[in-house]
């Protein structure tokens, strides 16, 4: 499961980037006393009481501004607001309440999403400080003073709490996002594995813009699938609009438990289409590469055989891909899908019993040592599997730099040979122990 996502939004100058600095614990956001510095989302990923989660930091909404920047950091705030878990909405103490404050509060009472409500720049508590802020109607304000570091625990916790009533009502559906470029046949896919229109279908390339979540039922079990916007290079993002599409896309990918990348069998695996299973890949996401408008390509024996060995060409850094040729248009195949799917998933949950491990590790270093630098060898204490989705293996070894890319992809494809993890990553982590003397 992705880790839960806390969006900072307010109005500009609350000090939202001060508070995510804080957190992260490095100045990631710039700060400087005037509004508008921070106009695109900033990410990353941190912990809290032991507890991973993913904070966002955004520039401030002014909705009611004809301002076109303004306008574009409101759309991305929104975007924000709308991959969020729990939302941290930031007032400022010293300046009070603004016609600003309550139309960002007005915008977070209508998204769903739980809201913890701070007054920044709290620096002298008194009680009489907060009354006017309940007014927003959002619950109970937090005295906050990010410059200080003070308060920022007491609004960690209360996102946390959130966290666990997400948790615990997570949706237990296989979660199948659909991806790839413009005009590829997505949401003609879509429509197939629901067995009804529901998206809309037009030979123009960019019809979806957001990244739309469906659920349905096939034999008995429940799915979620998620049609996402073409995804474009980004030269050829031609407005703000699309941009944003694009970026609801990935974090579809993110939230996924597997992607379909589909790709226009005509056109063959394109730049863009590798990087598209770049992305998906470096998201730890099981993927399944979707060849589609395989009707309208001329075949004899050999042509799948041609398309794989491109595929495997191009895609060498993630050969683990699984692969089908499709047409969405009459169906060809398509009942293929939903079956690999749960096959790649259910691989990208598998875990090797470490004693099974260390044996295959230990064999397969016999049979072929690692290199030796400067006349030291790497030798192999201890390996298990400490995560799946995607499956993680930690060696314990005598010094990590000793490791070259080369032998840890020897020792992935030993694994991968032993055990059926096509369909998915394999993450391999090596921490160094020094040898007892």
């Amino acid at each position: 499961m992705a880790n839960p996502v806390i969006a900072i939004v307010g109005r500009p100058n609350v000090g939202k980037s001060t508070f995510f600095n804080k957190v992260i614990g490095r100045k990631i956001s710039i700060t400087e006393n005037r509004p508008g510095v921070t106009r695109d989302r900033i990410t990353a990923d941190t912990e809290w009481r032991g507890r991973p989660f993913t904070l966002i930091d955004t520039g401030g909404i002014e909705l009611r501004s004809e301002d076109t920047m303004w306008r574009q950091i409101a759309v991305q705030a929104q975007v924000a607001v709308d991959t969020a878990d729990v939302i941290l909405f930031f007032t400022d103490a010293r300046e009070g309440l603004t016609s600003s404050d309550y139309d960002v509060a007005e915008l977070l009472r209508k998204c769903g999403k739980p809201v913890v409500l701070v007054v920044n720049k709290v620096d002298d508590y008194s009680p009489e400080k907060l009354f006017e802020f309940y007014s927003l109607g959002l619950g109970e304000p937090y005295a906050v003073s990010a410059e200080h570091s003070r308060g920022i625990g007491d609004v960690l916790d209360q996102a946390s709490e959130f966290f666990e009533r997400r948790e615990s009502a997570v949706d237990a559906t296989l979660k199948i996002a659909v991806v790839g470029k413009p005009n590829a046949g997505k949401s003609s896919l879509v429509n197939r594995l629901l067995g009804q229109e529901r998206t809309i279908v037009t030979p123009i390339a960019g019809t979806t813009r957001d990244a739309v979540d469906t659920r349905f039922e096939r034999d008995g079990k429940e799915y979620t699938l998620i049609d996402t916007a073409g995804i474009r290079r980004k030269r050829s993002v031609e407005d703000d609009v699309e941009y944003y599409s694009v970026l609801r896309a990935f974090d579809a990918v993110r939230r996924a438990d597997v992607a379909l990348l589909v790709v226009d069998a005509g056109e063959g695996l394109t730049e863009q289409d590798v990087k598209i299973a770049g992305y998906v890949h470096e998201q730890g996401k099981p993927i399944i590469v979707v060849m589609n408008k395989w009707d309208t390509i001329e075949k004899d024996t050999y042509t799948v055989q041609k398309f794989e060995t491109k595929l495997k060409e191009d895609l060498k850094f993630m050969d683990y891909f699984k692969s089908v040729y499709i047409s969405a248009k009459t169906g060809q195949r398509t009942e293929k899908l939903i079956p690999l799917a749960e096959e790649a998933y259910a691989h990208a949950g598998f875990r090797v019993p470490t004693g099974e491990l260390n044996d295959l590790l230990i064999g397969a270093m016999r049979v072929s040592e690692p290199p030796s630098y400067n006349g030291r060898r790497m030798k192999l204490f201890y390996a298990s599997q400490v995560a799946v989705r995607p499956p993680l293996f930690a060696l314990v070894v005598n010094d990590e730099t000793l490791l070259h890319f080369s032998y840890q992809r020897y020792l992935e494809n030993v694994i991968r040979g032993a055990y059926d993890f096509s369909g998915t990553p394999v993450r391999i982590q090596v921490r160094g122990k020094k040898e007892q003397s």
